[in-house]
């Protein structure tokens, strides 16, 4: 549903993308017809430094379809940055992100979207858990090692962060603790601050086109200090006291 006032909107849909220019396309005509006219919503594809057509295909494509909208980063700054940037113009009280790659089919963003609402305010989650990868198979096992480590370290009870479908209040989402590589390490935060997770299993597809922009050894470092940075704020969080006013 294309809302008649912009501020009316209720889903804000973010897509982060780098030099995705053949997938720009057909990914939004699927998001149009999962969405259909359930909700009043927005599409936001932030286009984190591409050098290719991603741009042009994206300006094109706004002429047609009135709910989406480019943001454009300069230079490329990473998933989490584009995600953040994404979330922080979102109009939407309930924010979904997806990969622009085509791996992440969009028939499944209703069912995660919908998990945030009967949440009733518990759920600051609703994590994609993908079921009949079609990645390699060394990534499936360095996805696999990665996930294991983690859930040891944080038991977060979250067998697979990095599927990039995900629902959450736009709201506890800004209220998280920024750093690259947040996206990852989401089930643990947002345990931390006392919500629930709910979790929609999702069949992943092969990708379309094009090549991954994410590698295994570049951010292998990174993401152990991160892993270790998240633990140290799980161990830090302390209950917030209720304050009672003396009159």
């Amino acid at each position: 549903m294309i809302p008649a006032d912009r501020d009316a909107v209720a889903v804000s849909i973010v897509v982060p993308v780098r030099n995705e220019a053949d997938n720009v396309v057909p990914l939004m005509a699927e998001m149009v017809s999962a969405l259909g006219t359930r909700w009043a919503y927005e599409i936001i594809y932030v286009n984190d430094g591409s050098t290719d057509a991603t741009a042009e295909r994206l300006a094109a494509m706004m002429k047609q379809y009135p709910q989406l909208r480019q943001l454009k980063h300069a230079a490329s700054s990473g998933q989490s940055a584009a995600v953040r940037s994404g979330v922080r113009a979102a109009r939407g009280a309930i924010v979904a992100t997806l990969d622009g790659d085509g791996q992440n089919n969009p028939a499944f963003l209703p069912d995660l979207i919908a998990a945030v609402e009967k949440g009733d305010g518990r759920v600051g989650l609703a994590a994609g858990q993908r079921v009949g990868r079609k990645d390699t198979g060394f990534k499936k096992l360095q996805s696999r090692i990665a996930n294991g480590v983690r859930n040891a370290i944080l038991r977060d009870g979250t067998r697979d962060t990095g599927c990039g479908l995900k629902a959450f209040p736009r709201e506890v989402f800004l209220s998280m603790p920024y750093f690259d590589g947040l996206h990852r390490f989401l089930p643990a935060l947002v345990r931390r601050e006392g919500f629930d997770i709910a979790y929609v299993d999702v069949i992943d597809r092969p990708r379309q086109s094009g090549v991954s922009n994410y590698g295994f050894f570049d951010r292998l470092w990174i993401g152990i200090m991160d892993l270790a940075g998240v633990w140290w704020l799980i161990r830090r969080k302390k209950s917030t006291p209720v304050a009672i006013e003396v009159r």
